[in-house]
C-alpha cells in the first residue's frame, strides 16, 4: 500500500496545530476559573532532623562512646586513645557511593588542618587491601581503622553511611552528620570546633 507523503506530513503538521491551540486553550480556561483562597498554614511541633541523622541514633552532645576498633595489624584500639585534640571520626564503607564523593575532602582537609585536627577513618568492614586502595585513591594519608566487629557502629546506632562525628578534646560529640558532606561544610564544623571553649 502507497502512502502519499504530502498527505502524511499535512496530517502531522494539522493534529500539531490542533494539540498546541487546545492545550492553550485548556490552560487559559482553568486560568479564568475561580480557585479556592490557597493561604495555607502548617504548623508543627517536630523538630528538623537533618536528611540521613533520621535514620541514625542522635548523639551530639554527649561522650564519645569508649569501644574497640582494630588497626591495619589486627590490633586493638580503643576509641579512649582518639580523645585529646579535636577529632573528625568518619565511618565509611568502599560499597558506600557518597563516601566516594565524600573521602577527597576530608583528605583535603587533614592536610589542610595537620595536627590541630585528628582525622581518623572507621571501615565499617575489615582494611583489606582493597579497602585500603579503595582510601588510598581518594587521596587519604589519615588514620584507618576498622569497625568490621560493629562495636563502634552499634554504640552509636549508625544506620546509614557515610557517617561523620565531630568530636571535642574532651570527647563530646559536638556535631553528627549523616549525610555526604563537602569541603566547605566539614571545614565550617571544624572551625567552631576549634574556636569553642
Amino acid at each position: 500500500m502507497a502512502v502519499n507523503r504530502g498527505v502524511l506530513v499535512g496530517s502531522l503538521g494539522v493534529a500539531v496545530v490542533v494539540s498546541l491551540v487546545g492545550g492553550y486553550a485548556l490552560s487559559r480556561q482553568s486560568d479564568s476559573t475561580p480557585v479556592a483562597d490557597d493561604n495555607i498554614t502548617i504548623t508543627s511541633n517536630s523538630t528538623f532532623v537533618e536528611p540521613g541523622l533520621a535514620v541514625n541514633k542522635p548523639v551530639q552532645g554527649k561522650k564519645m562512646p569508649t569501644v574497640n576498633l582494630l588497626d591495619g595489624t589486627g590490633t586493638k584500639v580503643s576509641t579512649a586513645s582518639l580523645i585529646g585534640k579535636p577529632l573528625v571520626l568518619n565511618v565509611w564503607a568502599t560499597t558506600c557511593e557518597p563516601c566516594k564523593k565524600e573521602m577527597p575532602a576530608l583528605a583535603q582537609l587533614h592536610n589542610d588542618f595537620g595536627d590541630r585536627v585528628r582525622f581518623v577513618g572507621v571501615n565499617q568492614f575489615a582494611n583489606d587491601s582493597t579497602a585500603l586502595a579503595f582510601a588510598r585513591d581518594k587521596g587519604v594519608t589519615y588514620e584507618l581503622l576498622s569497625d568490621q566487629n560493629g562495636e563502634l557502629v552499634s554504640a552509636l546506632g549508625v544506620a546509614g553511611l557515610p557517617y561523620t562525628l565531630f568530636v571535642a578534646a574532651d570527647g563530646t560529640i559536638t556535631a553528627q552528620k549523616g549525610i555526604a558532606l563537602s569541603e566547605a561544610t566539614i571545614r565550617s564544623v571544624i572551625n567552631e570546633m576549634l574556636l569553642a571553649p
